[in-house]
């Protein structure tokens, strides 16, 4: 006799585990560099503080959702990998500075709470790494804005804000796009490269983890929205949004999530269209410089009507002429 299970019937090379250990790989570039910027800018102590602050969120990821499964006598998925795909990535979405066990916290919120109580790898509705981001934003807003260590005198106030940050408040980036591109500023650990982020992100895309449709919407919507509402078109002042902030590291690592972004091909164009537009209300009309992690979570919930709206035509379907 034949068992046959479930849709869909289709086998790929490609699994959970290998898909997981490739966002792992692509992550290493700006983790590393993230760890020589601290060391660079402030010395040898912030660069360890880096080194220890994502093994921390790694080893809490995943000792949260072992411990979670045992208890509640499910399968144990530790070996997926994906608990350390979002220790990494909310790891690199902290500030060097932040406290070692405000980061443990966010990582048990990330696993427990936005992950395994609503199912598991799969099952979340929104991005458990930054769903944890924005637990802490909410609880630790000082510590989660603090870029710039309160022990280096040589800081001064025309340096101490973030270069996205300096040109919401001032008007011009305390960065040039040079370091911006290289990562020579301070900010979270892993937004700082851009060309860190750009060869991790080429390196899924050769690997064909990631679809483009999402992330060059997104920075394709975003570039025209940002303008318009700003009023401004200088190309310095929109490659200065490209480059700061969480962004590019939103767009490629954050937004592409499988769980938490559309499966159909125009429900992706649509999402990307809504990250992009979101994100330039947030940084043009909101409190704040940022504004990645707001949108890329708002549009999670979307995910669901842009699934339901971009369904694809069922093969041999027609529409029926003259209304019958």
């Amino acid at each position: 006799m034949y068992h046959v299970s479930s849709s869909p019937h289709v086998k790929a090379k490609m699994t959970t585990q290998s898909i997981m250990r490739d966002v792992i790989i692509a992550l290493l570039p700006t983790s590393i560099f993230g760890i020589y910027n601290y060391n660079h800018l402030f010395g040898i102590k912030y660069g360890i503080h880096s080194a220890i602050l994502i093994l921390i969120t790694v080893i809490t990821c995943v000792a949260s959702e072992y411990i979670y499964e045992k208890i509640t006598d499910m399968e144990v998925t530790i070996f997926d990998y994906s608990a350390v795909v979002t220790g990494m990535i909310l790891a690199l979405n902290l500030p060097a500075t932040f406290p070692y066990w405000k980061a443990a916290l966010g990582s048990a919120f990330a696993i427990i709470i936005v992950k395994q109580l609503f199912g598991g790898l799969g099952q979340n509705f929104m991005n458990p790494a930054l769903g944890a981001r924005c637990f802490l934003v909410l609880s630790f807003a000082g510590d989660m804005t603090a870029f710039y260590p309160t022990d280096v005198t040589r800081i001064d106030a025309a340096t101490s804000a973030t270069p996205l940050t300096a040109l919401k408040n001032v008007g011009e980036s305390s960065a040039s796009l040079l370091d911006m591109f290289l990562g020579n500023h301070a900010g979270t650990i892993g937004e700082t490269s851009i060309a860190a982020l750009l060869l991790g992100a080429l390196y899924l895309v050769i690997k064909k983890v990631i679809d483009l449709r999402i992330p060059l919407t997104y920075l394709a919507v975003f570039s025209v929205c940002i303008m318009l509402f700003s009023g401004n078109q200088d190309i310095q002042f929109l490659l200065t949004h490209l480059c700061g902030g969480g962004l590019i590291f939103g767009a490629f690592f954050m937004a592409t999530d499988y769980t938490t972004s559309p499966i159909t091909k125009r429900g992706r164009y649509i999402f990307g269209i809504c990250l992009g537009v979101l994100t330039a209300v947030f940084r043009v009309f909101g409190n704040t410089a940022e504004g990645v992690s707001y949108a890329i979570i708002f549009c999670n919930l979307l995910v669901p009507l842009i699934e339901k709206w971009s369904v694809p035509r069922a093969f041999g379907v027609v529409k029926r002429k003259g209304g019958r």
